[in-house]
């Protein structure tokens, strides 16, 4: 017999700011792994700020300067897109958007 609660999918083992949030988890000859992320596309982001980078910079130091939360850096990553946090700090005078989360409707400004 089933449980109307078994049609409630099972919460994730990562916290609501994680990128991991809402990835599948998978498993394979029993080793649980997760579904692969796919970079969302720049477009689907509201820009709230600009940011132009300095020497020194680092991506944890930003997000935690525009979040409040350096383990946000990866919401910087994927508005400019890069894979590799890195990149988004190895050239002073980049410019950073800062955006929204992906899917959070907002005025450009």
């Amino acid at each position: 017999m089933t449980s109307p609660l078994d049609a409630i999918p099972a919460p994730s083992k990562y916290p609501r700011t994680s990128r991991y949030f809402a990835s599948d988890q998978l498993e394979h000859n029993g080793i649980p792994h997760l579904r692969p992320r796919l970079l969302p596309s720049p477009d689907s982001f509201v820009t709230i700020a600009v940011y132009e980078v300095r020497a020194g910079d680092r991506a944890d130091v930003l997000a935690f300067r525009q979040f409040g939360d350096a383990e946000q850096w990866w919401r910087i990553a994927d508005a400019n897109p890069v894979l590799d946090p890195r990149e988004l700090t190895d050239t002073p005078g980049r410019t950073l958007r800062i955006t929204l989360p992906e899917g959070v409707p907002g005025t450009a400004g």
